[in-house]
């Protein structure tokens, strides 16, 4: 058994839906990177994943390669991590139609982002109402022990260990339960335009966020437009001032420096040179990752290959795995 072997495992997925932007940077990916010397590391680019609202087919390849490349250049290293595309490894949907035995239709209905992306529309696809369902497979089929995951997914994490014990109560122990790792600092970027919503790909206005692969003169003008509170104290408080807080975290998970000692850098001086001095952090946060990025882009067969090659292991574990979870539920035919 080799050393990474022995440290707990922890999956993590991404979905290729857009852009990157500093939420999914700051809030997971940063995060990802700085684990990889704690943790047995498990990277999915969640494809199957991203099918259960309306998508543009012609662009998913696209866009799960420029995911993957992101990821890449921000430090994920497929030598000592396991990065690959979820339906690279159809032990994912196989696992996943096992536990939506054991998962309620009550269950799935109560789920948030169920609730909240069905809302007003007569028509949804069932892939939404399962989609917790697939994401315990994610995590399950690795024994994944920890799961970093931002507030708003806890009660999938949930969701996921309730169907694991009722499955090992049912068919023997089979699944390792698995634990939340809810990421206090970063875990919620808000918008740029409006802090009382997190900033998002889907936001139809691009102001509202910043992309891993926006140009210094684009990062400059989004965060000298970004929205301010009233007064001009640059002072953490989310409640009276969401804005400025929010401008803080990123200043602070940039560069390290606490937040109260921003607060004392900045006191007595105005937003303006606050948000000017932000945006130059900002700029030279990502000034590696985008040279990186553009090299990745240049070649394009050296991210697919490093994606095969994760694919490749992942299946190392997914499918011995899956033959224990058929053998504990009694399909097939017996082994002779």
């Amino acid at each position: 058994m080799t050393v990474a072997d022995q440290r707990p495992r922890v999956f993590s997925g991404i979905q290729p839906t857009g852009d990157v932007h500093l939420g999914n940077y700051l809030g997971a990916i940063r995060n990802w990177v700085r684990q990889q010397d704690l943790y047995d590391n498990v990277f999915c680019i969640v494809d199957l994943h991203a099918m259960t609202l309306p998508y543009d087919s012609a662009g998913l390849r696209g866009r799960t390669l420029e995911l993957a490349s992101v990821l890449l250049a921000a430090g994920i290293d497929p030598k000592r991590s396991i990065l690959f595309v979820q339906s690279d490894v159809r032990e994912h949907s196989e696992l996943a139609w096992m536990l939506g035995t054991l998962a309620t239709v009550g269950e799935l209905r109560r789920m948030t982002q169920f609730k909240d992306k069905s809302k007003g529309q007569e028509r949804i696809g069932a892939g939404l109402l399962f989609y917790p369902v697939l994401q315990a497979a994610d995590i399950l089929l690795y024994d994944t022990s920890l799961v970093p995951v931002g507030e708003d997914q806890k009660q999938h994490i949930e969701l996921t260990r309730d169907v694991a014990i009722r499955f090992n109560n049912t068919f023997g122990e089979t699944f390792l339960v698995p634990e939340p790792d809810i990421k206090q600092a970063g875990a919620r970027i808000m918008s740029l335009e409006d802090p009382a919503r997190k900033m998002s790909k889907s936001d139809p206005s691009p102001g509202s966020r910043i992309e891993v692969r926006d140009t210094p003169e684009q990062i400059r003008r989004k965060i000298r437009r970004a929205v301010t509170d009233s007064g001009s104290e640059i002072r953490y408080d989310e409640v009276h001032k969401p804005a400025i807080s929010n401008l803080l975290t990123i200043y602070h998970l940039f560069t390290d420096i606490p937040i109260p000692e921003i607060e004392a850098r900045y006191a007595g001086k105005g937003y303006g040179d606050f948000k000017r001095e932000l945006a130059e952090v900002v700029v030279e946060g990502l000034a590696p990752i985008q040279v990186h990025l553009n090299d990745l882009t240049a070649h394009p067969d050296a991210v697919v290959r490093i994606l095969t090659d994760g694919a490749e292991r992942a299946r190392a574990v997914a499918v011995p795995k899956m033959a224990r979870v058929r053998d504990a539920t009694g399909l097939g035919l017996p082994r002779l």
